[in-house]
């Protein structure tokens, strides 16, 4: 029998069965497992986590070892893999086992020293029961990757970032897959940061700006022509070579308004960039205009609510029954609905819906930070990302907040939740911190300290550069340097991760990547924030809502 199918019997807690014995004869001496210790430290579920990357198990018996069934029934094992080296040494009369492995171990690795029944005793006693303890690796504190500057690390993670909408971007339609094992299901919403990571892109010459105009043809004209809309807002996902609508739920087979928004906030954005007076981008400006004025925002207050409904179905209609309440991801939403030329809406809609009448407001402090508005602890970080990659929240207020006054609260109360820790997750730090929406080992969930999962995400650290220039910069160089042998991959960053569990996703959504373009550019040049703002029907929407700053 192989250790793997004796590894079976002990998590299965078969025993051995002890013969059955004549009263003349004397009973046999139990040889066991009495203690054991993993680098110095004991745990009664044989479990450990951030161990070293050479460690040391300490096992004592009951019973002098007989050294020759050592071989046979001690491995060390990689969870998933083969038996790995090690080193024994046998102390205390031959009654403890002292093993480590023969080389230094990887780190973030799970693994375990399993000790089966086949360990005998010098008396000739098989052990009474097998013992497993599992353990997982600590960080391999060396730099995985050259260290350079801060501008160069920035621009670095932008590139190979910016690969997952250029070089994975649809090969028909142009637009951003949902995420890397979508096929040919694009994402509206992730199609709009996609846009405006080509503008970064071209600002920082990954690519010519000639072949950002082409791209940029390819999609408007695929929006523009191809794609399926409803009273001119797309549904969230689509078919990248058909245009068809593809439903992200039973009843989410039409528009959904909120993924518009965001798509617009990427085509003005792109349309104020391409302000050459050449045939080329003099279309591309017109094109997009079309697709902008069409969106009917007006309509979906369904039947002039003062509130805007966030779906609409052709075959169920308002079904959904999904106001846009703030606070959340959407108040672009409303300014996009305010800045229409042909569908507005007027400021009672966003006071009484999105608003709800200042209800969004907070006012109570958080891990030693005064929260303006939005839920306990501010919820996931995408909140103060989504609406702000092209509305620039600097020195921005309306009646409700300070809205750069609000991300930054928001963004510092994520950190020092993550900081202090009190789940006591494994590796949250100063250096280790991000909670947003994201994968995590059991599918997907809006991660936050009040749904906090043990799941680190690199996007949320990230993308705050804006608001938290030191404390994202810390981050990155961790994931980066210290953790980049498994979070840096082809396109950047993967989604999320978990020291806690040992577990790395493998998977990049266009939602979570874009923002890390997006803001870190917005942290270095405001190139987004400007292009974006600059347009005269978005100032004209903000102050239309009663917005007042500087760069309105």
């Amino acid at each position: 029998m192989n250790h793997i199918s004796k590894l079976a019997i002990i998590l299965m807690f078969i025993f051995v069965a002890s013969c059955s014995k004549k009263d003349n004869k004397p009973a046999q001496k139990v040889f066991r497992m009495d203690s054991h210790s993993l680098d110095g430290k004991t745990n009664t579920s044989f479990t450990y986590s951030l161990v070293s990357l050479s460690p040391k198990l300490v096992l004592n018996f009951s019973d002098r070892i007989d050294e020759s069934s050592i071989s046979k029934a001690v491995y060390l094992t990689r969870t998933a893999g083969s038996a790995l080296q090690y080193d024994y040494s046998l102390e205390n009369d031959n009654t403890t086992l002292v093993v480590s492995p023969a080389s230094r171990l990887q780190g973030l690795t799970a693994y375990s020293f399993i000790v089966y029944d086949d360990l005998v005793s010098q008396a000739g006693n098989k052990l009474s029961q097998g013992v497993i303890v599992s353990f997982s690796t600590g960080i391999d504190s060396t730099d995985k990757f050259e260290v350079v500057g801060d501008e160069e690390l920035l621009t670095l993670v932008q590139r190979q970032t910016f690969k997952y909408f250029w070089d994975f971007g649809h090969p028909v339609s142009g637009l951003a897959r949902e995420r890397n094992t979508s096929g040919d299901q694009v994402t509206s919403g992730g199609s709009g940061f996609g846009i405006m990571a080509i503008v970064a892109g071209i600002s920082r010459e990954f690519i010519t700006r000639q072949e950002g105009l082409a791209r940029m043809k390819t999609i408007v004209s695929f929006l523009k022509n191809t794609a399926q809309t409803f009273h001119g807002a797309y549904p969230h996902w689509l078919n990248g070579a058909t245009g068809a609508a593809m439903p992200f739920s039973q009843y989410d087979d039409g528009a959904d308004l909120v993924e518009t928004s965001y798509l617009m906030q990427g085509l003005i954005t792109a349309r104020q960039f391409f302000n050459g007076g050449d045939p080329d981008e003099t279309t591309l400006r017109d094109d997009i205009n079309t697709i902008w004025n069409r969106v009917e925002w007006d309509w979906f207050r369904n039947n002039s609510r003062n509130v805007l409904y966030w779906h609409w179905s052709p075959n169920y209609e308002w079904q959904m029954n999904f106001p846009i309440k703030g606070w959340n991801e959407c108040l672009i939403t409303y300014v996009m609905a305010a800045s229409s030329t042909t569908h507005t809406i007027p400021k009672t809609v966003y006071d009484e819906g999105w608003a709800q009448n200042g209800a969004i407001q907070n006012g109570n402090s958080y891990y030693g930070v005064l929260l303006p508005m939005g839920p306990a602890n501010g919820g996931p970080l995408f909140f103060a990302h989504y609406s702000f990659l092209g509305l620039n929240p600097t020195g921005l207020s309306d009646q409700y907040a300070n809205y750069w006054a609000q991300n930054v609260a928001h963004t510092k109360i994520n950190y020092n939740y993550c900081v202090t820790n009190p789940k006591e997750f494994t590796g949250y730090s100063d250096a280790m911190w991000g909670l947003t929406a994201s994968d995590n080992q059991n599918g997907y969930s809006a991660h936050s300290p009040d749904n906090d999962l043990g799941v680190i995400t690199p996007t949320a650290a990230i993308s705050s550069m804006p608001y938290t220039p030191e404390e994202s910069m810390r981050a990155l160089k961790f994931f980066y340097y210290k953790l980049g042998d498994r979070l840096w991959k082809e396109y950047g960053f993967v989604d999320a991760f978990s020291l806690n569990d040992a577990w790395y996703a493998d998977s990049f959504l266009a939602i979570d990547q874009g923002p890390i373009i997006i803001m870190i550019e917005n942290y270095r040049s405001g190139l987004l924030w400007d292009l974006f703002m600059s347009a005269p029907e978005v100032k004209d929407g903000l102050t239309k809502l009663g917005f007042s700053g500087p760069n309105l």
